[in-house]
């Protein structure tokens, strides 16, 4: 064969699985979001942050070329538009706030990933969405943060999932381009100090026939704070219940150059749940020890088991209880509508103001999938929450977020 179409019948096969193993889909993401401040505490003291935004998100995924080393291409195309926004109801997290004080009518990102895969091993370079304990996917917006670095991970070992990644920059839920990160202390920004540098090391091992996970892992914020987490997952099917617990532990202290100045903080968390049919019940304890609030990176929500987007429940010394209840009503025959009650009280905190801080959060959230028709697929989610504390800002927040995934290849 000439050596002409040899390389050509080379090439064709190399990219055969990069493009028959592609996909593609568009979501369509609208969301009203709506926070009333009944009980401002702080500088800040704007009375509401409301905010209704139209998002549109691309992902976009090569397969990877033939060979012992494959490689690929994925892309993440972002467009939010401003619908609704007001001087004086910015900062809902929706959309930016330009130097006049209004929200951008748009904005939008495009990201690309380069891949590559050897036996059951990948390393990926660009934007990247780490999904972690030391730094958990924080989807609860208009559209998804990202951050830009390295990543490699490894499932070589059967049950054993190895992921490790260095991160420069990350690209907030509600901005466009990439800025350095910062840390949050339980509640508080600290924008006195950035870092350009994320670095986490850890895994997963799933055994006893998937049913108990143990994990351990490592996060630094270079500089500011270095973490580590041990936690352990576990489900038991007992006649028809199903049985299960999910505890974890923090430790973190400061880091390198000690921007934030000395770190100490321990947390304990722990989750107890029993299903059966369409129930499924809750019990929950948190702890937090130690100097200070639980540190994470800016402006995430972490994996801490009383923690929800609104009270972390995560501030200095804090302990907190939490009674939540679950029900998919397919088994009352209205398939595809769920529902969540939630209650969260935590005190003990040491407010630093010379009196014991206490609070308590409930929550109920609504969620519907068209099974069929023209609207088939379209997911619908209400959230409405009450959150009172006696040092920090009273919340009654609405959420309205509509849906619908378009598959393209």
């Amino acid at each position: 064969m000439p050596a002409g179409i040899a390389a050509c019948v080379c090439q064709s096969v190399a990219a055969q699985g990069f493009l028959e193993d592609a996909s593609a889909t568009l979501q369509a993401r609208n969301y009203y979001f709506s926070r009333d401040y009944s009980d401002i505490v702080g500088a800040n003291q704007q009375s509401k942050a409301e905010e209704w935004a139209q998002g549109f998100i691309l992902n976009a995924k090569s397969g990877y070329t033939e060979g012992t080393i494959g490689f690929g291409l994925d892309a993440i195309g972002l467009l939010g538009i401003k619908l609704d926004s007001s001087p004086d109801r910015v900062n809902t997290g929706l959309l930016p706030v330009t130097d006049s004080g209004q929200a951008a009518d748009e904005y939008s990102r495009l990201g690309l990933t380069a891949k590559a895969r050897y036996s059951a091993s990948e390393l990926r370079i660009g934007e990247l969405e780490p999904n972690l304990p030391v730094l958990t996917f924080s989807d609860i917006r208009l559209l998804p943060p990202s951050y830009q670095g390295v990543g490699i991970s490894s499932a070589e070992i059967d049950g054993l999932n190895l992921q490790a990644g260095h991160l420069s920059s990350t690209s907030l839920r509600n901005e466009a381009g990439d800025e350095k990160m910062i840390a949050m202390l339980g509640h508080v920004p600290q924008w006195q100090a950035e870092s350009d540098a994320f670095n986490y090391l850890g895994g997963d091992y799933a055994f006893n026939a998937s049913q108990t996970r143990l994990s351990l892992w490592y996060g630094q914020l270079e500089d500011i704070y270095q973490q580590s987490f041990a936690g352990l997952k576990h489900s038991q099917p007992v006649g028809d219940w199903v049985l299960g617990a999910n505890l974890g532990f923090f430790s973190s202290k400061e880091d390198g150059d000690k921007l934030l100045g000395d770190i100490d903080n321990q947390a304990f968390f722990s989750m107890f749940s029993a299903k059966y049919g369409g129930q499924t019940f809750y019990l929950g304890y948190q702890a937090i020890y130690g100097d200070d609030a639980f540190p994470r990176v800016f402006a995430n929500v972490s994996p801490l088991g009383n923690e929800v987007p609104t009270y972390e429940f995560a501030y200095t010394d804090e302990r907190s209880w939490q009674a939540r209840y679950d029900y998919d009503f397919a088994g009352a025959g209205l398939p595809g509508l769920i529902a969540t009650v939630r209650y969260i009280r935590g005190d003990n905190v040491d407010t630093g103001k010379g009196f014991e801080g206490k609070e308590h959060e409930r929550d109920l959230d609504l969620g519907y999938v068209v099974q069929s028709g023209v609207l088939s697929g379209l997911n619908i989610r209400v959230r409405n929450v009450a959150a009172r504390s006696n040092y920090r800002s009273d919340i009654d927040e609405n959420r309205l977020i509509f849906n619908y995934t378009w598959d393209l290849l």
